[in-house]
């Protein structure tokens, strides 16, 4: 059987030789078409390659009655509407791989660049300027390199800096000291990678706990004289604490290729001499693009294939009297893993995943996806999603593990998950009510009837008369009200467990003046 292959952006040749190669791909390049002139034609192709100048929207896709598979030639699919495709039964994939030497390589010439002056030194030539004194260097033979994200492209880095002799202490929430072990680096906390490092580079994703995760606190705890590295995302670093850091002399040198706002131009950072930067170039090089293509080339060929893609994006297509079945518990499943993950806020060595009651009887690999997707978007952000949430899990080194039980304890269905941490097993359980929607029935051990969603408070404290008072009284001083509250306990005068649904979010300091009461335990936060 021949299929019909649309490549509407430009992709190296070599990158597509995957598809040249099978004899059934009849390929067709053209990247001029205009938007109505693709709409006209899309209807005769099973399968679209893009980067990022087609937009496929959803009207385009309705169109596309033959499309089977698109093809994003990068990591991002922002161009592309996956609610369209995956309602359409057309797959997505990318290449999330294919630019990690690229990056790597360029957060190494950024450190060698930055800790050598040679762009300051250049631009002095070019002035015609001789002064050797001024761009004394520094090695970085046995200097401290703290790694803050060790993924793909932070272990990369990591590799690339111990060829140059340097120590690295390195941050990851889901390192472990054994796999630091392995990998001849340090482990450390993020306060640790702060405090010890000479060079500093961030490799995590951009997400609401990384927002600004370099600061002016965590200046304050660096080394004088260090220096910063981000080939990330903008973000990451706070520009304003950055630029009073290299102007306290607290921060020696920056090297940045990405930027709160792109294009990054009339900035202040720019005006420093101590600041180096690069147009987002962490993956521009003629490799990296050909291999996000060759990627792509590959999944395209093997889904045409009848076999499997290694970077799927949206949800695989399941039977539809199936998806009746279990569609109504997918948000319940994510938000069971964001809650789970939230109460803990650790990272899981091991996901155990129960389905009881009507559930027992139906294919629930959709749910336990939803579930995991929920446990790492965390840590991950929305690098997760239904398709590659348990590849990332293995890849993590976290182990899955799904049972079924036709006993629902009550319930006509219940899912219990339960993590595994270095601190121990935590577990929550959650149910369908009629009319009512998703709620969460336990908490570990206490039981509770709770919507998963807005503002949770979860406390655990003594049970002892006046705390839910004490409690209610320092949510009013930071002007939150309580919408509503579950209380259970172990036995009277035991432990106990509050869960309070609030009107807003709760801040560090409002957080911190709970924690002071003497009957609490623990108290977390959790935005659903």
């Amino acid at each position: 059987m021949t299929f019909n292959i649309l490549i509407s952006d430009p992709l190296s040749e070599e990158g597509i030789q995957p598809l040249r190669a099978n004899e059934n791909m009849n390929i067709e390049i053209n990247t001029a078409l205009t938007p109505d002139a693709l709409a006209d034609q899309i209807g005769k192709f099973d399968a679209l390659l893009v980067r990022s100048q087609t937009q496929v929207t959803r009207e385009l896709i309705s169109k596309a009655s033959k499309l089977k598979i698109i093809g994003r030639a990068g990591v991002g699919v922002d161009n592309i509407d996956l609610d369209a495709a995956t309602e359409n039964g057309i797959i997505v994939v990318n290449a999330p791989n294919g630019n990690t030497n690229s990056a790597a390589e360029h957060t190494m010439a950024m450190i060698m660049s930055l800790s050598r002056n040679i762009p300051q030194a250049y631009h002095a030539l070019k002035n015609n300027q001789w002064d050797r004194k001024k761009y004394v260097g520094v090695e970085l033979k046995n200097k401290t390199l703290g790694v803050i994200g060790l993924g793909r492209i932070g272990t990369e880095v990591t590799y690339r800096a111990k060829g140059q002799r340097m120590n690295v202490i390195a941050y990851d929430p889901f390192l472990t000291e054994e796999k630091a072990d392995n990998l001849g680096v340090e482990f450390g906390t993020v306060e640790d990678v702060l405090k010890k490092s000479d060079f500093i580079t961030v490799h995590t994703p951009l997400l609401k706990e990384t927002k600004h995760l370099i600061n002016a606190d965590a200046f304050k705890l660096m080394k004088t004289g260090v220096h910063i590295i981000n080939c990330a995302r903008g973000g990451i670093i706070d520009e304003d604490a950055l630029y009073d850091a290299i102007i306290s002399k607290k921060v020696a040198g920056a090297a940045l290729d990405v930027f709160e706002e792109e294009p990054f131009l009339d900035n202040k950072l720019l005006e420093l001499p101590e600041v180096i930067a690069t147009p987002h170039l962490g993956a521009s090089t003629f490799e990296a693009q050909e291999s996000v293509a060759v990627d792509v080339s590959h999944d395209v060929v093997s889904f045409l294939s009848g076999n499997l893609v290694q970077n799927p994006v949206n949800l695989p297509s399941v039977p539809k009297d199936i998806m009746v079945k279990i569609e109504p518990y997918f948000n319940l499943a994510e938000k069971l893993g964001s809650f789970l993950i939230g109460l803990t806020q650790e990272v899981a060595e091991e996901i155990n995943i129960y389905y009881s009651g009507a559930l027992s009887d139906v294919e629930v690999g959709p749910l336990t996806r939803n579930t995991v997707k929920g446990l790492l978007k965390r840590h991950l952000g929305n690098h997760v999603n239904d398709v590659n949430a348990l590849f990332l899990a293995e890849r993590k080194g976290i182990t899955v593990n799904e049972s079924k039980t036709s006993r629902a304890k009550g319930f006509t269905n219940l899912i219990r998950v339960e993590i595994k941490t270095k601190s121990g097993k935590r577990s929550v359980s959650g149910t369908l009510l009629n009319g009512l929607g998703a709620r969460i029935v336990k908490v570990d051990n206490y039981s509770v009837d709770v919507t998963p969603t807005g503002y949770i408070l979860v406390v655990h404290h003594k049970d002892q008369p006046g705390v839910i008072g004490r409690i209610g009284s320092l949510l009013a001083e930071q002007t939150i009200n309580i919408a509503t509250m579950q209380v259970d306990r172990s036995d009277v005068g035991g432990d106990a467990i509050m869960v309070l649904k609030i009107d807003k979010h709760l801040e560090e300091e409002g957080l911190k003046a709970l924690k002071e009461l003497n009957e609490i335990y623990t108290i977390t936060a959790i935005d659903l």
